[in-house]
């Protein structure tokens, strides 16, 4: 499957998608383009997934009539890593113009109170 990962998604997630064609946004060349171009421009191109940590964009893209899904991750590389199985299951699962949400729990920056 020919998958284009997006520029707000840590680049490790490329080499641990198995046997999947990933190509980042900034190795195409389309890191300037807007989502909507983004999208067209991509599924011009014969992506078949779009992976990005963009969650609204799920509300603001219609994938009707469209070759390329989308789904949707959470954007820390820490809480990617453990949640593999469910993001390969929606890639594997992923169909023309369909979109899916990965729920890989939440993260914060902020250190744990001192106890």
């Amino acid at each position: 499957m020919k998958v284009l990962l997006d520029e707000n998604l840590p680049h490790l997630l490329r080499n641990n998608l198995g046997d999947h064609d990933v190509f980042t946004v900034r190795y195409k060349g389309w890191a300037g383009l807007k989502n909507g171009e983004r999208l067209r421009t991509a599924d011009d191109d014969g992506f078949e997934v779009f992976i990005t940590g963009d969650q609204p964009l799920s509300y603001e893209q219609n994938l009707a009539g469209r070759n390329v899904a989308m789904v949707v991750l959470s954007i820390d590389w820490h809480i990617l890593k453990e949640n593999l199985p469910p993001i390969m299951a929606a890639l594997d699962n992923a169909t023309p113009g369909s979109f899916q949400e990965v729920e890989c729990g939440s993260f914060s920056r902020k250190k744990p109170p001192e106890e």
